[in-house]
């Protein structure tokens, strides 16, 4: 009895696997090939959207309407000549100075600031624009996480899983930042570099800007010499070998004359003119192991040796160790014993009584805790502070045995939030760029003498995709950095 119903089992696994293997090989009209995808493009657009509310939240959008405005037309325009115009896509310009875009499922694309300040044609970023979608009409994303389901199908036979169970992991595709981790290989990312060439020729975009992005990139990472950080850009997006030179053949085979093209560089750069260039000091900034926000008018010294990273929605140190960490965040809450119930009714919480108190004078509510979760028990404690018409949270755990020894350094931590008064933090504004037309044919060398930046001659070269000495002829339009 036992064993004809393993058999059963068995045998309706190995043909609903079978069953998913036929019907969900089909070829993509944008590659040709065929592809293996379990997901649906109704469940492919609400992981996107799913993913879209977690990413403009954790990564914020620039505050600047007329270029958002300008990239959400600029996407329309080369994916309304994709094989997939019906999908809902939505081009964003998120706040983030590091060199990056990337592409979720069911067409949400996104492109730093960052990026931008280095692309010096709108038929450059036109090419960027036009690989993120080849990766969402190629697929890509989808097909990764449909091969993930099916190893966990063949898991399935394992570990005896009933057909409801099964029903319901297939049907639990993973959404939300952890799609931003999806590397693509080689091949992924050749098919979205010749569909990128596809649709900005399409466009009506002189492609032969393309080559140069990968130029610019390729200098950035060299600029980081293997001890900076890389383009972001360059880490989700493996480089094959001779990129650049592929995309030059693929754009000769294409045997047209691109004379009378769109390249765009004189009015992109306009676009360009006061976007800020590098993190922005007015959403906070270490100095040293200080964190100051001249908006939210507060400041925080994190311990010494501890790793610190700002974040959109939260500031965080993490210990040496890398099992004890500190976070500050704002809560939705209107008191600071309102955000204690709120935090301290958690399941799994264990507390102590929550004690009022006064951190430099702001009013405070504080309390330890431990906090059971399935993969281990966590100890800390946590101080809920009002200050400048705000409740802040002031969060410190480590694993039991962490907490010994890092109880001490977040309680000093905890003491030392307090008002910022600084006025030169308080006034603190972000760089900016400056679109400077040429007077007279110059050298970028004497460029940077006659209109000084706040960045270094080599950064200068690299935004302007420029080499130090080279002659520049008069009328042309650069790019420098300003206070």
């Amino acid at each position: 009895m036992k064993r004809s119903l393993l058999t059963a089992r068995l045998a309706a696994i190995c043909a609903l696997t079978t069953t998913l293997v036929v019907t969900a090989c089909s070829v993509n009209p944008a590659t040709g090939e065929r592809q293996f995808i379990l997901i649906g493009e109704g469940r492919e657009i609400r992981m996107g959207r799913e993913a879209d509310q977690q990413i403009t939240a954790s990564l914020g959008l620039y505050d600047d309407p007329a270029i958002q405005a300008y990239i959400t037309q600029l996407g329309n325009r080369l994916s309304a000549r994709s094989e997939r115009p019906g999908l809902p896509w939505s081009f964003k310009v998120v706040d983030d100075p590091i060199v990056n875009a990337f592409a979720l499922p069911g067409g949400f694309i996104y492109i730093t600031r960052g990026i931008m300040v280095h692309f010096t044609s709108e038929a450059q970023l036109a090419s960027v624009v036009g690989h993120e979608i080849g990766h969402v009409t190629g697929r890509h994303s989808v097909e990764q996480l449909s091969r993930a389901q099916l190893a966990q199908v063949g898991l399935a036979a394992g570990t005896l899983f009933g057909p409801q169970e099964l029903q319901g992991f297939l049907g639990a595709a993973s959404a939300g930042l952890g799609l931003l981790f999806l590397k693509f290989g080689r091949s992924d990312e050749r098919q979205a570099d010749d569909l990128g060439l596809r649709y900005m020729d399409r466009a009506g975009f002189d492609p032969r800007e393309m080559p140069g992005v990968f130029t610019m990139l390729g200098r950035v990472s060299a600029a980081a010499g293997g001890g900076g950080r890389v383009p972001e850009w360059l880490s989700t997006h493996p480089n094959p070998e001779n990129r650049e030179e592929r995309i030059e053949r693929a754009i000769a085979a294409l045997g047209k004359d691109f004379s009378e093209r769109e390249v765009g560089r004189d009015s992109y750069l306009d676009r360009l003119d006061g976007m800020v260039f590098g993190p922005d000091p007015r959403d906070g900034f270490f100095d040293g192991a200080l964190f100051m926000h001249p908006r939210l008018r507060f400041r925080l010294t994190f311990p010494e040796g501890w790793q610190t990273q700002n974040q959109r929605q939260a500031v965080v140190g993490v210990n040496g160790s890398q099992n004890a960490i500190i976070q500050l965040s704002l809560t939705t809450q209107s008191t600071p014993d309102a955000a204690a119930r709120a935090f301290l009714s958690q399941n799994g919480m264990n507390s102590s009584t929550p004690r009022r108190t006064t951190i430099n004078g702001l009013s405070a509510v504080t309390a330890d805790f431990r906090a059971t979760t399935q993969q281990a028990t966590l100890v800390g404690s946590v101080a809920f502070v009002a200050h400048d018409g705000n409740v802040f949270q002031l969060l410190g755990y480590g694993t039991t045995s962490a907490w010994r020894s890092a109880r001490d350094e977040v309680q000093r931590t905890f003491g030392s939030f307090g008002e910022l008064r600084d006025p030169d933090a308080l006034g603190a504004e972000p760089l900016r760029v400056d679109i400077v037309t040429l007077p007279s044919a110059m050298t970028l060398q004497q460029f940077a003498e006659r209109y000084p930046s706040e960045i270094s001659i080599e950064q200068l070269a690299l935004i302007n995709q420029r080499e130090v000495g080279a002659t520049i002829e008069a009328g042309t339009k650069l790019k420098r950095v300003v206070k």
